[in-house]
């Protein structure tokens, strides 16, 4: 069937919504697994929750045994009006299951601190994702969630996944959801790739009309105005959601107004477009910064952003003599970092939300360590670009291995050069003698520092005319 087809054929049809209800409950007491729905604050996820809360409610106290856990993963770059409509929903629903007696228990997930997109892109100079080179997902959406859940099978033995996935949102959905080998006599099928969990998809048969109409037509158990989420869509040109991602095999939410702010898997955010355009003016400066990480994706600026060697120090060169580029430069980072910063404090200070965090104290703190450690940075930049933007400090980490200085550091470098030295590579060679004094044995410096003369410390230009030269001594040789 083709996805226009199941677009006109109503789930509403050919069954009812009692019919529905009782299918969950049937499903429900199947077995003694717990639950955990995936709420990311879109139309699907919210119609799942609300079918589910109704169809638990009907049954009595003493068959509600297992818990129903409503998960909702936090990437910390969630755009700022999606993530403060999640917030007041999952209270409504915390406040709302208790007072009803229900087992609805409410969880946002976040990633790790060296896991966050800011630590990586700013900190490791990551650069922004791409389609080929998609490393936020599994970092921020699909290792918080699967945590989550690989603990609570832990806790319980195996776990139901109870997901918003329709058929027909695309003919790709409906290919691999038409895949599922259904366990026989229920409606579970087995995770791909997570051991002890099932998943359930009670709207799969639903197009998209069929979550508005009871959306619209049932209101939320838990005292939410659906009328709200559905002006949120309008206020936008798009209709997809980001859903709870828990394999690699989920599309980029890069074209969902539940997406990330930051998101530059596509060309253009045109659901953050449509939101600035239509009242959320304020905004605009996080779209500009988007829009600016997108133009460090254009291959003929990828040089000006972008270092020639990759973080381990190597350079990789292809056949047609083409340099692939490296981490971002540490010069960008910082002025990224005081870009991204300035934002902060111009929102906090004109927008809505005067508590509005962009980026958080621990992010900070592990992006200027990393900074200290990669990049031998003497100047110890973070603090003082923190100070220079927000006018204040935080609790900052003493370094207590004995701190150099820009003043060493200017000494340091004048005498590389008259030397003909990399600084870089000195920089590195003492801060690691730095960092393992003390130690009882020596092995470990001495690979770290086999490991840094291994790298690549000639120029760009040096490393390329080399290149050339291999070539052209190959093409002799015919080697080529």
């Amino acid at each position: 069937m083709s996805q226009a087809a199941q677009e006109l054929t109503s789930f509403f049809q050919t069954n009812s919504i009692r019919n529905l209800y009782a299918e969950i409950r049937e499903t429900y007491l199947s077995n003694h697994y717990p639950w955990v729905i995936g709420y990311s604050g879109g139309k699907d996820s919210t119609a799942t929750v609300q079918l589910v809360w109704y169809a638990l409610a009907e049954l009595p106290p003493e068959k509600l045994e297992k818990p129903v856990f409503i998960i909702a993963s936090d990437t910390l770059v969630e755009t700022p009006v999606v993530v403060n409509q999640i917030d007041k929903t999952l209270h409504l629903m915390e406040k709302a299951a208790l007072e009803q007696g229900l087992p609805f228990f409410v969880k946002k997930v976040y990633p790790k601190v060296e896991d966050s997109f800011w630590v990586n892109l700013l900190g490791k100079g990551y650069p922004a994702p791409t389609q080929r080179f998609r490393w936020c997902t599994e970092r921020l959406k699909i290792n918080p969630a699967n945590a989550f859940i690989l603990e609570t099978a832990a806790s319980f033995g195996e776990v139901v996944m109870v997901l918003g996935a329709r058929k027909s949102e695309s003919m790709s959905r409906a290919q691999v959801m038409g895949k599922r080998s259904i366990l026989p006599g229920t409606r579970l099928s087995r995770h791909s790739s997570l051991p002890r969990a099932y998943v359930y998809t009670p709207i799969e048969d639903f197009t998209t009309d069929d979550v508005w109409t009871y959306l619209d037509v049932y209101d939320a158990p838990w005292g939410g105005d659906n009328r709200e989420l559905a002006a949120l869509y309008k206020r936008s040109t798009l209709s997809d959601e980001c859903p709870l991602v828990i394999d690699t095999s989920t599309p980029s939410c890069g074209n969902s107004r539940f997406g990330c702010w930051v998101c530059t898997v596509v060309e253009q955010d045109r659901s953050m477009q449509a939101l600035v355009q239509h009242g959320e003016e304020w905004m605009k400066p996080l779209l500009e910064f988007r829009d600016l990480l997108a133009q460090t994706q254009k291959p003929e600026r990828k040089h000006e952003f972008r270092n020639f060697k990759r973080r381990n120090g190597q350079v990789i060169i292809q056949k047609n003599g083409r340099l692939i580029p490296g981490p971002y430069k540490f010069e960008f980072r910082k002025t990224l970092l005081r870009h991204l910063l300035g934002i902060q404090k111009t929102l906090q200070e004109n927008g809505p939300d005067p508590d509005l965090t962009l980026i958080s104290a621990p992010e900070l703190h592990e992006i200027r360590r990393i900074w200290r450690i990669e990049e031998s940075d003497w100047e110890d930049s973070l603090p003082k670009i923190y100070r220079e933007v927000i006018g204040e400090d935080l609790d900052w980490i003493p370094d207590e291995t004995g701190t150099f200085s820009s003043y060493e550091h200017a000494v340091l470098e004048e005498l590389c050069t008259q030397e003909n030295i990399p600084v870089q590579l000195v920089t590195r060679l003492i801060d690691t003698e730095r960092r393992m004094q003390g130690m009882g044995r020596r092995t470990g410096i001495y690979n770290a520092i086999h490991r840094l003369f291994a790298e690549e410390w000639g120029t760009r230009d040096e490393v390329l005319a080399q290149a050339e030269m291999e070539q052209s001594r190959q093409v002799e040789l015919g080697l080529d």
